[in-house]
């Protein structure tokens, strides 16, 4: 049966004490909004609608981003749960099949909860999800009768019997999407805050006849982010979701708690993670390639074989081949290095290709930015480069060609030829110790002025 997905994401989030909408603040350098559409893409919604409010516009372009596809109306006013998805109405109309409402600041919602949620869609006409609180606090009741849900009662509103109960609401519902919208013409506002909710619906349902009834899961999936405490709390929830999925994969992290992923990371069997890497967005390392101690990583690709860091920064654009070596301190950036290539000291490499098995010395620097554009080295295979050589772009060396250490390579080097490229070296006899004898007295008649 086709399903739509309502995610809810107009809230302002207050407390957050930030300019910037609640659902696109992030863990794991995704916007929360992002993982509540990750979680609903499991259940592959034909149709998905977000709703916003405050921050509109930005909070369109990210659903944007994640789904070209999906429809984005707009709450101008936050006049409650049952009010928001209401503006998903015209999105949807003529639309025929089972309704799913999230919230996109509930970032952690597993798939086979929604799925059982669809699945129990075939026995009720609406369907609630709960959790048993360790702490209830004020979260609303779920007032059930056997596997029946009568109704939601607020904590506000409810005795000290209901107040007992440890089944509370998650706020996720599901239904018929036709029928979702009936019930939502029937919701009111009688209630101190003078506001439309959704939790109205189940009871609404019982009094058309309709059944209602619970899919419970786990408490920590539906944890809501409304503090920079709670932001902080998520990202260490996912995190450790991480690393554990990394090493139910295959992956060896030697210092799992030191190790930093972002949503998208991709590690491939057996590679292997060494203690404090970040992994920013857009990193993929294949099978057998290992990422050695405080290396950063973004928008990357790293195959097979190769070996990373220590201390190793890999920007975006960066492509590394089988059996790539990057030693410590380098920095690459937009760059493509071929199989068997090694970077293995104290270098830059940025807007470059090199060849296969190329060697590309310490301390070596393309110099690929005049101040306004960007240029491209060209290395081919087989190249060894002298330690301390600066490449200035555009630049291209051939196969098997060689740079003497210390040269600035400014003309392309065929291949096969060595090139130096440095001034010639003099040495003036005596000379050092007569300008110590002449820098030391210059001092020494400064400290006796004063100056």
């Amino acid at each position: 049966m086709a399903t739509a997905l309502i995610l809810l994401a107009a809230g302002k989030g207050t407390r957050m004490q930030s300019d910037l909408p609640k659902v696109l603040h992030e863990i794991g350098n995704a916007p929360l909004l992002h993982h509540a559409m990750q979680s609903a893409a499991a259940i592959s919604p034909t149709r998905s609608v977000v709703v916003t409010g405050h921050g509109a516009e930005a909070v369109k372009a990210a659903a944007q981003i994640y789904d070209p596809e999906v429809d984005v109306v707009l709450q101008t006013e936050q006049l409650g749960t049952a009010h928001a998805v209401e503006q998903a109405r015209t999105a949807l109309a003529g639309f025929e099949g089972d309704a799913i409402v999230l919230f996109g600041d509930t970032p952690f919602i597993q798939p086979e909860t929604l799925e059982a949620m669809l699945e129990a869609r075939t026995k009720y006409a609406v369907v609630v999800l709960g959790f048993e609180a360790a702490d209830p606090a004020r979260y609303g009741r779920l007032v059930t009768q056997g596997d029946t849900l009568e109704r939601i009662v607020e904590y506000n509103e409810a005795s000290d019997e209901e107040r007992a109960i440890t089944l509370c609401n998650s706020g996720v519902i599901a239904a018929d999407c036709n029928v979702l919208f009936e019930l939502l013409s029937e919701v009111g506002n009688d209630n101190a805050a003078g506001e439309y909710y959704l939790t109205d619906i189940p009871e609404l349902a019982h009094k058309r006849g309709l059944t209602a009834g619970v899919v419970r899961c786990d408490e920590a999936e539906t944890l809501g982010i409304n503090s920079r405490a709670e932001l902080a709390q998520a990202e260490g929830i996912f995190q450790t979701q991480m690393r554990r999925k990394a090493m139910e994969d295959g992956v060896a992290l030697q210092a799992p708690e030191t190790v930093q992923f972002s949503a998208d990371t991709v590690l491939g069997r057996d590679s292997v993670i060494e203690p404090n890497v970040v992994f920013a967005p857009g990193v993929t390392v294949e099978t057998g390639a290992r990422i050695r101690a405080f290396s950063h990583l973004e928008g990357c690709h790293v195959a097979r074989g190769a070996v990373v860091g220590p201390y190793a920064r890999l920007r975006p654009g960066t492509e590394l081949s089988e059996d790539v070596k990057i030693g410590n301190f380098v920095e690459l950036k937009n760059a493509t290095l071929a199989e068997g290539a090694k970077v293995n000291h104290l270098s830059y490499i940025g807007d470059a290709q090199i060849g296969a098995s190329s060697n590309i010395g310490a301390g070596t620097i393309t110099c690929n930015y005049d101040g306004v554009l960007k240029h491209q080295t060209e290395i081919g295979a087989r190249v060894f480069v002298g330690s301390n050589t600066m490449l200035v772009a555009p630049v291209k060396l051939g196969d098997d060609a060689m740079t003497a250490s210390g040269s600035v390579i400014t003309r392309d080097v065929p291949a096969t030829d060595l090139a130096v490229a440095r001034a010639r070296q003099e040495n003036k006899s005596g000379f050092a110790v007569k300008l110590f004898e002449k820098l030391k007295a210059i001092k020494a008649k400064r400290q006796k002025d004063g100056s």
